[in-house]
């Protein structure tokens, strides 16, 4: 047999037993989280670079939404942290012109915007709802963010953090939420402010958001990010 047919085969053999190599890394402990760890950093890259900044997540009919009573209250800890509205601001820090501490007054006072989008949870379940609120764009122009910073990091009243990309907080659909079914946001559901991402798995959203910083480089990507979950996670 000559070289070049021998090659052809044993590129053939390779292919054909690597599902079953890729199976056994992962049955090897000190294998699997490293593998898991570049398989899930690879898909974040990935989707990444397949987002498109400008292309709308799916709106509904208000005959479509979801009843307020029906949309499940859900957080990592508890449901209500117990903010005192009348002292509420965000602290606003990192790769910004303006920093300091922001009123929910000054952000009402930005463009609003209402949309009916679907919400969708990690957990299995899915539902349309009514928000409405400043684009995180607007408020990333009110306070001069750096155009050049990669990220956008939040923190909450509860201890929750999370994190997104530039493209993300820039898109039009992602709000600074303070409203829901037209009216002020509930306790419940993340008062005064929280995020509203419908191009992101619900864990993105943050509620009770007291502190947002524009930085170049990651301190910590978010709460359950860090247990292992996908940091990206596109819609």
């Amino acid at each position: 047999m000559d070289e070049r047919k021998f090659k052809k085969i044993n590129r053939r053999e390779l292919l054909k037993v690597a599902p079953v190599i890729a199976l056994g890394a992962f049955a090897i402990p000190s294998l699997r989280e490293p593998l898991l760890k570049k398989g899930l950093a690879f898909n974040d890259w990935a989707s990444g670079k397949l987002f498109r900044p400008g292309h709308p997540a799916p709106t509904f009919a208000d005959s479509e939404l979801t009843p307020f009573d029906k949309f499940p209250i859900n957080d990592y800890d508890v449901d209500d942290p117990g903010v005192i509205f009348e002292n509420w601001n965000l602290t606003v820090s990192g790769a910004v012109q303006k920093p300091g501490d922001y009123t929910l007054a000054q952000i009402r006072a930005l463009p609003r915007k209402r949309q009916n989008t679907r919400h969708i949870c990690v957990e299995g379940w899915d539902v349309i709802g009514r928000f409405g609120g400043t684009p995180l764009s607007e408020f990333l122009k009110l306070i001069g963010a750096d155009p050049t910073a990669r990220f956008v990091t939040v923190q909450c009243a509860d201890d929750y953090y999370e994190s997104l990309d530039m493209a993300t907080a820039m898109h039009p659909q992602t709000l600074l939420c303070y409203e829901m079914y037209d009216q002020p946001l509930t306790r419940e559901h993340g008062a005064p402010v929280r995020l509203t991402v419908p191009t992101k798995i619900g864990y993105k959203q943050a509620k009770y958001l007291t502190d947002l910083k524009v930085t170049h480089v990651l301190d910590r990507v978010g709460y359950w990010e860090d247990q292992g979950y996908s940091w990206f996670y596109g819609l």
